[in-house]
C-alpha cells in the first residue's frame, strides 16, 4: 500500500522547474562566478535585491534576502520580540510558535473567523493598553486554515497599524498562487511600508530547495536585521540567490506560476470533492489558492483519536492542535493538497474518512 501524505505543503514534482534552473545556475556562475563563488555581504545577492527592491517599489537597501521565509522570521523576532508581547493568529504556521517559544518570547493569540483574522479583537487589546512588539499575520490563504483576511479588514487593520504605532509582519508566501478569484491588495501596498514588514520566499513559486526568502523592511529595522544576519552567518548563500535572479531575468517566472496554479486548482478540487462524498458531515474550507485545506470533523471527535488509525492506513497529516498555543485545533486537521496527483488525493482522502468512521464506532 503506497503511503499518501497530506502533511506538508511541498509542491508536486512535476511543478519544479528542472532543466531551466539547472541552465539558470550554470549561466549565473559562468556570468558572475567571481561574485557568487567568494563571501558576499550579510543582505544577500545586488541584482536579485535590485529586483525585489523594484517590484516592491522601494529602494534595495530595503530588502534583505534569507534562507527561506522562515530564517527572515526568526531575524525579525530576534530584533524586536524583547520589545513586548508578539501577537500571532490562531491558528497560526506552527514553526514560528515553535521559534517564538524557545527564545521565550510572550505570545498573545488572536482568533480567526470566516474573513480571516479578528480585527475587533486587536483593536479591543490595544484599546486595553496593550503595546505588542509586532503582529504576525498571514493574510493571504493562511496557513493552516486556508483563509483569507478580507478587502475591508485589511484596511482596517492597516489602519489600526496607523493609530497605534502597531508594526505588522506580513507573510505573503501563497498569495502568488492563487486560481480563483481576483487578488487582494497586500497589506504593504495599503500601507505603503510605514507599518509593514513584507515577507515572502521562492519556495512556493519557484522551489522550496532553493531556499531564497526575502524580507522588505523600514530602513532603520532593515539594518538591524541584516546585522542579525551577519552574526549568523559568515556569507549567504549567492549561488541559489543567483539561480533564482537568472530565472527571473529570463521571463520564465510567470510561465512556471501558471502551471503551479493549475495544478494546486486541480488537487484543491479533487480534495473537495472526495470530502464532500465521505466526509459530508465534517466542515472545511475551500481556498482559492495556497497549498491548504482546514478541515473540522463532527462535534465530540477529536483528532487524537484518528491519527494511528490513518498512519495504519498509510495517510499522514498534521494534527489541527499544533497550530495552536495551549488549547484549540482538538477537532481539526490540515491537509495538504499540493503534492499527491488528483487520483491519489481521492485515495487518500477515502481512507482518511475511513479511519474517522472507525474512530466514531470506537468512541460509540
Amino acid at each position: 500500500m503506497k503511503a499518501i501524505s497530506f502533511a506538508r505543503g511541498i509542491p508536486a514534482p512535476e511543478s519544479l522547474p528542472r532543466a531551466d534552473l539547472a541552465d539558470c545556475a550554470r549561466a549565473a556562475i559562468e556570468r558572475d562566478g567571481s561574485t557568487v563563488l567568494n563571501y558576499g555581504p550579510a543582505g544577500g545577492y545586488g541584482p536579485l535585491r535590485e529586483w525585489l527592491a523594484a517590484r516592491h517599489r522601494v529602494g534595495p537597501e530595503r530588502v534583505v534576502l534569507t534562507n527561506g521565509s522562515l530564517q527572515g522570521f526568526l531575524f525579525l523576532a530576534r530584533c524586536l520580540a524583547r520589545r513586548g508581547p508578539v501577537l500571532v493568529e490562531a491558528p497560526t504556521y506552527d514553526r514560528p510558535l515553535r521559534l517564538l517559544e524557545a527564545m521565550g518570547a510572550e505570545v498573545v493569540t488572536l482568533p480567526l473567523d470566516d474573513e480571516g483574522l479578528d480585527v475587533n479583537s486587536l483593536e479591543l487589546l490595544l484599546r486595553q493598553g496593550l503595546r505588542p512588539s509586532f503582529l504576525y499575520t498571514i493574510p493571504t490563504f493562511q496557513n493552516p486554515s486556508g483563509k483569507t483576511l478580507s478587502k475591508a479588514r485589511r484596511r482596517r487593520l492597516v489602519r489600526l497599524a496607523r493609530r497605534y504605532d502597531l508594526l505588522l509582519v506580513e507573510d505573503d508566501p501563497y498569495g502568488l498562487v492563487r486560481f480563483e478569484g481576483t487578488g487582494l491588495p497586500t497589506l504593504f501596498e495599503l500601507d505603503g511600508g510605514a507599518n509593514v514588514v513584507y515577507g515572502s520566499s521562492f519556495s512556493k513559486t519557484v522551489a522550496p530547495g532553493l531556499r531564497v526568502g526575502y524580507l522588505v523592511l523600514p530602513n532603520g529595522l532593515a539594518s538591524e536585521v541584516e546585522a542579525e544576519a551577519s552574526s549568523t552567518y559568515i556569507t549567504p548563500a549567492l549561488i541559489p540567490q543567483a539561480t533564482t535572479y537568472e530565472y527571473l531575468h529570463r521571463g520564465l517566472f510567470e510561465g512556471n506560476l501558471a502551471r503551479i496554479r493549475d495544478a494546486l486548482q486541480a488537487r484543491r478540487d479533487a480534495m473537495v470533492a472526495t470530502l464532500a462524498r465521505e466526509l459530508p458531515d465534517a466542515r472545511w474550507t475551500a481556498p482559492k489558492g495556497g497549498y491548504f485545506l482546514w478541515l473540522e470533523l463532527p462535534e465530540g471527535f477529536r483528532t487524537a483519536d484518528v491519527v494511528s488509525r490513518a498512519q495504519a492506513a498509510g495517510v499522514r497529516f498534521v494534527p489541527g492542535s499544533d497550530f495552536f498555543l495551549g488549547r484549540g485545533g482538538e477537532c481539526a486537521l490540515r491537509l495538504a493538497y499540493s503534492l499527491a496527483p488528483p487520483a491519489e488525493i481521492d485515495e487518500g482522502v477515502t481512507r482518511l474518512a475511513a479511519a474517522v468512521g472507525c474512530s466514531l464506532r470506537s468512541a460509540a
